[in-house]
C-alpha cells in the first residue's frame, strides 16, 4: 500500500431530501492523515457521511473507500471502517460487556485487548446497559468498539458532543496515537471546530449541501486576517469589500482574505491578526448569509 493513495473518495455525490441537498459534493483524503468536516447545523455533513457509509443511497456520483466503489461490498468494507455515529447504535437494554460479545462477532480482526485497554482508559462501565449511560459516556463506548477491530478508516460524526473539555483533550491524544499508523486516515466531523485546529492535517467546508473548499489546514487559517480599527477608519477597510464586517465597542472588526492587504495602508491604526478555524467558519457562514 502507498502511504499517499486515497483511502476515501467522495466525487460529484448528489442526494436530494425533502428540504435539502447534496450539490455534487467531492473530496477525498488520504492514508496517514486526518481530515476535518465543518459547516454549520443543517449544511450537509452527517447526510454526507450516512452517504458515505451507505445508510442513505445516492442519487448520482461516486463514493469509493480503499479504491473500492462502495457500493460492490459495503458489508466487506465496513470490516476496514470504525464508526462512530452522533446517535446512539447499540442494544440499550444489554450491558457494555454483552454488546461487545455481539458486536465482536461480526469483525474479522476484533481485538479484545484492545477494546479492554480502551474501555479502562475511557472509565466505561461494563455492567451498565447501554441505555443507561450518560451521552458521553455512551460516546465513549462507540470510540472503543470503533478502535477495536484494527480498522484502517476512522469516520466520525460529532465524537466529542457531550463530552467534557478533559476527556475531548484525550481523545485528541488517542487520534494522533492512532494516525501515526501511516496506513490509516481519519474523518472526523465536529462543531468543537477548536479540537480540528489541533490535530486536521486537512479541512472541508461545507455549507447549505455545497463544499466551500477542501484545504490544509495551515492553508486555511492562513489564508484570512481579521482588521480591527477605530471606526474612523472603517470607510477605508470597506472599500476594499471584507466578507463581513462588526461594529465593537473599540472601533470595528473585518474579516477579509490576506491578499486584500496588500492594497490598504497598514501603516494606519490597524491591527491585524490571523483568525482561528472557528472564526472562519463563522465569518465564512455569515458571508453568504448576507
Amino acid at each position: 500500500m502507498k502511504e499517499t493513495e486515497n483511502i476515501l473518495e467522495v466525487t460529484n455525490v448528489c442526494k436530494k431530501l425533502k428540504n435539502f441537498e447534496l450539490q455534487q459534493v467531492s473530496f477525498s483524503l488520504k492514508r496517514g492523515y486526518i481530515m476535518g468536516f465543518i459547516g454549520p447545523n443543517g449544511a450537509g455533513k452527517s447526510t454526507t457521511i450516512r452517504c458515505m457509509m451507505g445508510l442513505s443511497h445516492i442519487d448520482s456520483g461516486n463514493i469509493k473507500l480503499f479504491n473500492n466503489d462502495f457500493h460492490t461490498n459495503m458489508k466487506a468494507l465496513k470490516q476496514n471502517i470504525g464508526f462512530v455515529y452522533d446517535q446512539n447504535v447499540f442494544f440499550e437494554d444489554l450491558t457494555v460487556e454483552k454488546n461487545k460479545k455481539v458486536i465482536s462477532m461480526y469483525y474479522d480482526q476484533w481485538d479484545d485487548k484492545a477494546f479492554y485497554d480502551y474501555i479502562e482508559k475511557f472509565d466505561v462501565p461494563l455492567s451498565t446497559p447501554v441505555k443507561s449511560l450518560s451521552k458521553g459516556t455512551a460516546m465513549k463506548f462507540a470510540l472503543a468498539v470503533a478502535l477495536s477491530h484494527n480498522a484502517e478508516l476512522i469516520i466520525m460524526d460529532e465524537p466529542t458532543s457531550g463530552l467534557d473539555p478533559i476527556f475531548r483533550k484525550e481523545l485528541l491524544e488517542v487520534l494522533l496515537e492512532v494516525i501515526q499508523d501511516a496506513n490509516k486516515a481519519i474523518f472526523f466531523s465536529t462543531h468543537n471546530i477548536s479540537d480540528l485546529e489541533h490535530i486536521a492535517d486537512y479541512i472541508t467546508f461545507i455549507f447549505d449541501g455545497n463544499v466551500q473548499f477542501c484545504k490544509e489546514t495551515e492553508t486555511v487559517l492562513d489564508e484570512y486576517v481579521i482588521v480591527k480599527g477605530p471606526k474612523s477608519l472603517q470607510e477605508l477597510v470597506e472599500v476594499h469589500c471584507p466578507l463581513s464586517t462588526k461594529l465593537t465597542s473599540l472601533g470595528f472588526e473585518a474579516f477579509m482574505k490576506k491578499e486584500q492587504l496588500a492594497s490598504l495602508n497598514t501603516n494606519l491604526e490597524f491591527k491585524i491578526e490571523r483568525p482561528s478555524l472557528e472564526d472562519i467558519m463563522y465569518n465564512l457562514v455569515k458571508s453568504k448569509k448576507r
